[in-house]
């Protein structure tokens, strides 16, 4: 079995593979399909998974995959999580934040992880404890320890229109009391700019766990606390979670309960 470096290694190779093939489609106007109301898939999305799957399966075979598109079951120890084009609404606009994100999984725990988003020129890396890259460079989360002087991000369902779990009512609360708030469209930039420093904290519901295996890594190894948004442990199939550089996360909660 390949060590948390080496299956980080790996996934930031094949990651700045696809992220390439998805730069041939940036700005060339892609014509989506709609998965659902406001939830976009492209031709890019598949070709950048089918090389992810592909590669993957040459350099790490012992793995098992799930990815966003074609799905997958975790039958391994260690199971890739694959977002080949999260931000696909972005991509589709020309909105530059957009990213290919590989992680990896032990039941359920993060484990290593490569993030690439090609349009910033920007890859994020992080494998086991204590270990966090911005382009190659160690970051860290930042020292930010009251709320008023935060910023932070979050996002929202492809369904807010009509689910109850929109997260209206949070953004509202969150609003009210911080520096400022980003929704910048992709679930795994949002948690790499809290591993770096960028953003002070970040939260959303009814993520998947592709959506956060490697961001999530990322967090932990640049030394920031990752839980659901009641401050349990998080579920990151459930994708109800908080993240922060953990001495804002008690107030976060405290003002998302």
């Amino acid at each position: 079995m390949q060590s948390p470096e080496q299956l980080a290694q790996i996934a930031l190779e094949v990651a700045r593979e696809a992220a390439e093939l998805l730069m041939t489609g940036f700005r060339k106007h892609p014509v989506p399909t709609e998965k659902a109301r406001a939830d976009l898939v492209t031709d890019y999305d598949f070709a950048s998974e089918h090389l992810i799957r592909e590669r993957l399966a040459q350099l790490a075979p012992e793995l098992s995959i799930v990815a966003e598109e074609e799905g997958g079951r975790s039958t391994t120890e260690l199971t890739w999580y694959v977002d080949p084009l999260d931000g696909t609404t972005n991509f589709v606009h020309g909105h530059p934040f957009f990213c290919v994100s590989i992680g990896v999984l032990r039941a359920g725990v993060p484990v290593a992880g490569a993030v690439v988003a090609p349009a910033l020129h920007t890859h994020w890396l992080a494998h086991g404890a204590g270990t966090s890259l911005r382009d190659g460079v160690r970051c860290g989360v930042s020292e930010t320890d009251a709320l008023v002087h935060a910023l932070v991000a979050t996002g929202f369902p492809s369904d807010r229109s009509q689910s109850p779990a929109n997260n209206f009512e949070s953004f509202t609360r969150i609003k009210r009391v911080v520096r400022g708030v980003r929704r910048c469209g992709s679930a795994a930039i949002d948690l790499c700019y809290v591993a770096d420093g960028t953003y002070d904290a970040y939260w959303e519901r009814r993520l998947n766990a592709w959506d956060l295996a490697a961001g999530a890594a990322l967090v932990l190894g640049a030394g920031g606390t990752l839980s659901a948004l009641d401050g349990g442990p998080a579920d990151l199939s459930v994708g109800h979670v908080l993240v922060s550089n953990g001495k804002l996360h008690r107030p976060m909660l405290d003002a998302l309960a």
